[in-house]
């Protein structure tokens, strides 16, 4: 015969195990696919708690049905990786851009997706004012004569102090590079798609729609829009031959911004003093472009952001963990981007 005391630890010992079981049956299962630490590991499984149950997986390691049952993503896999996933509820991207997850077919209806707005502003921006300098100094000019061997001075140059600077894209990105130039001393203009309150760091604020009248007064016109056909070939011939002879353009955005036989026709023809891309059209860009041989354009393979900086690593994980803890607990989260 069981004795009472007995009996009651025994229930408590079941009711336990039944909640533990009821309370695995509920963990939110977390697929992670971008590449962290160990310490941005813990940081995530902190914030879910015993809420969520996490499985990290290098992206490169990604299939199908390594997603069946996952209720979120952190990380970005191939479109064609997520489409017809059905237990999808958050995809929280490590990327600032969505362009290849807003189609329909990709994503569930009522999946919530969110992204990386706000953690490149740091290495982008910087890369930005790296590639201002090289261009006002003819520093890619230098470098092939070093390359060559070839000890001889390029001519005149411009100094970035004093200099117009007309920013394409007030995003986090566009805001950073506005803020260095700006301290730099440069006149900063800024346009957005619409007026809202001029920030310190612009001298002058406007709108997108208003480009062609900014472009002959800038020194140097720099990029970061995004994708798709508002931007599609932003700048082409008629719009670089609006700009100053002489001047400079830089962009960091999307390649797509600007029209690529207008931007050589622009180079050889001496008409724009340099170029700076870290994006093309296409990307890569092909072996066999005329544009690798300008020795007026200076060209980085799409690596101003990326996980080249640790710190943007650590900023895209902390959004992470705070969309992650408003997804818990069913609050507005971050960065969320509409997809059909």
């Amino acid at each position: 015969m069981i004795r009472t005391e007995h009996l009651s630890t025994i229930q408590r010992y079941n009711q336990k195990i039944e909640m533990d079981r009821m309370q695995k049956k509920e963990q939110k299962r977390v697929l992670v696919t971008m590449p962290v630490t160990d310490a941005q590991k813990d940081m995530l499984v902190r914030q879910g708690g015993d809420r969520c149950s996490f499985r990290f997986v290098p992206k490169e390691e990604a299939a199908p049905d390594l997603l069946a049952g996952q209720d979120a993503l952190i990380g970005n896999l191939p479109p064609a990786l997520l489409a017809g996933n059905t237990s999808l509820q958050w995809v929280q991207l490590n990327s600032a851009g969505a362009d290849a997850y807003i189609k329909g077919g990709i994503l569930p209806q009522d999946c919530v997706l969110t992204t990386a707005v706000g953690a490149y502003g740091l290495a982008v921006s910087e890369h930005m004012v790296a590639l201002t300098f090289a261009m006002v100094r003819r520093l890619g000019q230098y470098m092939r004569g070093q390359v060559s061997h070839e000890w001889k001075a390029r001519g005149q140059i411009t100094s970035v102090e004093g200099a117009t600077v007309l920013i394409l894209g007030l995003g986090n990105i566009g805001g950073s590079y506005a803020r260095k130039m700006k301290a730099l001393g440069a006149y900063t203009i800024g346009l957005r798609r619409r007026n809202v309150d001029k920030p310190d760091y612009l001298d002058e604020q406007g709108t997108i729609d208003r480009l062609d009248d900014y472009l002959p007064r800038a020194d140097i016109v720099a990029m970061i829009l995004p994708g798709g056909g508002a931007t599609y070939h932003l700048m082409n011939e008629e719009r670089i031959m609006k700009m100053k002879k002489g001047a400079y353009l830089l962009n960091a955005g999307r390649g797509t911004a600007i029209e690529p036989a207008a931007l050589e026709k622009a180079l050889r023809g001496g008409h724009l003093g340099a170029a700076a891309l870290d994006v093309t059209e296409p990307e890569p860009l092909p072996a066999d472009s005329p544009l690798w041989d300008l020795d007026n354009l200076i060209l980085t393979p799409h690596v101003a952001g990326n996980f080249y900086l640790p710190e943007t690593v650590n900023r895209i994980v902390k959004i992470a963990c705070e969309n992650l803890e408003a997804w818990l607990e069913g609050r507005p989260m971050r960065n969320v981007t509409r997809h059909t």
